[in-house]
């Protein structure tokens, strides 16, 4: 995708009045506190925004989001993990059933829609070409989609019992045991830190929000099914992050990923803020005290009007420079 039209849908998107992707993605990053940590429960955010996207909807009402220009409305399995997640999470507080029938909706979209890559691994792909500073060519598939589609599907098999939701999931647990070159989704550094990638690039940038989204997924399955690869995945997922949380970490705000640039990556406000709250679900996971610590310095951060504005100006020149 050329420069030109990248800008004229980020115009679209953010300018013109209508619903975007955006309307779905950006919602106000919340911790759930009804989450269950040892056991499997409700999920560790609300989405309860996403739970009632105003958007499009296909016959079956699952959601279609809509990236305007040459994309136009798709199916974002990570969007269909979300929405699903959220619907799951009231469906557990009020058992209303309606929330029932559309987190299991999301549940047998993801079922129905696992696909074998060309190394033969069963991913959930997005159909659609995706702007990046290495272009993500259709079909593409992520660390992110396969870890929040595991954790909604187990929640669906905990629910009825039906096994095709625990066969899928499974299915997709495969690709957190192979490399990114093996056609699965971990990457393995210079330093043994295992990462989860969200877009299968090289060099990989870890992006930050992916990998912890995608290790939630990661310890989901364990939960589900004390399988001890996934007890060892979420193992050394922690090491990483805690290894390299100083990484992200500029003194005034947080990085979306490394980008391996020479201006570096910033986080956008949206993302700086899901940034804490993922730290603050970390520490509830682990008992860790550095993703707590992580989150209050981060959050200090976003209280500060300076340090807002040079995080919004090294985001707009990194965007100028790179896209």
């Amino acid at each position: 995708m050329s420069s030109l039209q990248y800008y004229r849908r980020i115009i679209s998107a953010y300018l013109i009045p209508g619903k975007s992707q955006l309307t779905f993605w950006h919602e106000t990053p919340e911790a759930n506190p009804g989450a269950s940590i040892h056991r499997l429960g409700e999920y560790y955010m609300s989405f309860a925004e996403k739970a009632d996207y105003p958007g499009d909807q296909d016959p079956a009402g699952i959601p279609l989001l809509n990236y305007h220009g040459r994309i136009g409305l798709q199916y974002n399995p990570i969007a269909i993990a979300q929405w699903g997640l959220g619907n799951y999470n009231i469906f557990c507080r009020t058992q209303n059933e309606e929330r029932k029938r559309k987190f299991l909706a999301a549940s047998d979209w993801l079922c129905a829609h696992l696909e074998l890559n060309p190394l033969g691994l069963w991913v959930w792909n997005h159909h659609f070409n995706w702007e990046y500073r290495s272009p993500l060519k259709a079909p593409w598939y992520s660390a992110l989609a396969q870890g929040q589609g595991i954790s909604l599907l187990v929640r669906a098999y905990r629910e009825t019992r039906a096994s095709a939701y625990l066969e899928a999931a499974e299915r997709s647990f495969a690709s957190f045991l192979k490399s990114t070159g093996e056609g699965g989704v971990t990457y393995t550094d210079a330093h043994g830190n295992l990462w989860f990638e969200e877009y299968i690039v090289s060099p990989p940038t870890h992006i930050l929000n992916g990998f912890i989204w995608a290790t939630w997924g990661v310890y989901d399955y364990f939960l589900a099914t004390e399988n001890s690869a996934a007890r060892d995945l979420f193992a050394q997922a922690i090491l990483t992050l805690r290894a390299n949380l100083d990484r992200y970490d500029l003194g005034f705000w947080s990085l979306y990923e490394q980008s391996g640039t020479l201006l570096p990556m910033v986080a956008s406000p949206f993302y700086h803020r899901l940034h804490v709250v993922q730290l603050r679900v970390m520490h509830r996971l682990t008992g860790d005290e550095t993703f707590a610590r992580y989150a209050d310095q981060w959050e200090s951060y976003a209280r500060s009007r300076a340090k807002r504005t040079r995080a919004l100006c090294y985001k707009s020149a990194f965007k100028l420079c790179y896209y």
